[in-house]
């Protein structure tokens, strides 16, 4: 379960050259290539080993979470944003439950009545029903389906300022 508490990327005068270049040029125009990164690599001039110890590094210092794709919304399958009313003593068992299912996407406790909220992804709308069902009954408790009315874009990347 993510509480948004991700542990704090580290100082970053302990970023190396490439750590930096990886973090800043590869937000957006990440290669659609069978070997990205190897085509990463050979764009900064290093191997494809090079650029994968960079980035395990970085994901194990917690600077990223992830290396993937962001999709539009229901361009690919369906997906909806759901919520449930967990009973706190028995938010870390239902976050657990929650979470095995190879839909969803991720979960996060949220201060409010609503406290795990969470995005499930499915091939059609018949599985994607299944599944918030599923949830449902292996918990014991209802799921709240928000799928979306009305989507927007923001763009996650920035430019980051290395002194």
């Amino acid at each position: 379960m993510h509480r948004h508490r991700t542990p704090a990327p580290p100082p970053a005068h302990t970023f190396s050259a490439l750590e930096k270049r990886l973090l800043n040029e590869f937000q957006h125009g990440f290669p659609l290539d069978a070997e990205p990164f190897r085509e990463i690599g050979r764009r900064l001039g290093v191997s494809e080993e090079q650029v994968l110890t960079a980035l395990g590094r970085l994901h194990r210092e917690g600077a990223i979470s992830r290396v993937g794709p962001v999709l539009k919304p229901n361009r690919v399958g369906v997906s909806t944003l759901a919520a449930m009313a967990v009973p706190p003593g028995e938010l870390e068992r239902v976050a657990a439950l929650v979470s095995a299912r190879p839909e969803v996407n991720h979960n996060y406790e949220r201060l409010h009545r609503f406290n795990l909220w969470f995005v499930v992804t499915a091939s059609d709308t018949q599985h994607l029903d299944a599944v918030l069902d599923g949830i449902s009954r292996e918990c014991g408790l209802p799921v709240m389906d928000l799928p979306m009315v009305e989507d927007y874009f923001i763009d996650l990347g920035f430019d980051l300022k290395w002194n």
